[in-house]
């Protein structure tokens, strides 16, 4: 199983908003502390506020938060919704046309793999991977002004 790069950027966006915590940031905030593309990033966050895990303003004054407690957002859950195509190999996938599936128990292995790296995600939370220590780390790290953000300890 491979994460797309789109999803782990729309990982990566929670994650900063997250440790944002206070008021709104702007997309090309997070595009230049990252170092990926602000056009990209611009569609994944389209998609996470479609889903209802973003908050996004339009024009002055605005920009983008979560819209739900880090908490309440399961890595599992965010995976599925932002994933394209779930489908490990050719069978998995819509129109998919091997000529051994009829007889193939390799999809039916990897289907039992697959649901089990999703059941593993959903038992992540976004919380859990900002918590106070990490949080902080990843401040420092992505360059968010700490004078801006309530830390809870």
């Amino acid at each position: 199983m491979k994460v797309t790069r789109y999803t782990d950027y729309g990982l990566r966006v929670l994650m900063y908003l997250a440790v944002q915590s206070e008021g709104r940031c702007t997309i090309r905030e997070i595009s230049e502390a990252y170092g990926i593309s602000r056009n990209h990033l611009m569609k994944v966050v389209q998609q996470l506020a479609a889903l209802g895990y973003v908050d996004a303003v339009r024009g002055v004054g605005g920009g983008i938060s979560l819209a739900r407690r880090p908490e309440r957002i399961r890595l599992g859950a965010v995976v599925m919704a932002m994933e394209p195509d779930m489908g490990l190999v050719e069978c998995m996938r819509p129109g998919g046309s091997c000529v051994i599936t009829s007889a193939c128990r390799l999809a039916g292995a990897l289907d039992v793999a697959l649901k089990a790296f999703i059941e593993a995600l959903d038992q992540v939370t976004l919380a859990d991977l900002v918590q106070p220590a990490a949080a902080d780390s990843l401040r420092l790290l992505l360059k968010i002004d700490d004078a801006s953000v309530a830390v809870e300890h």
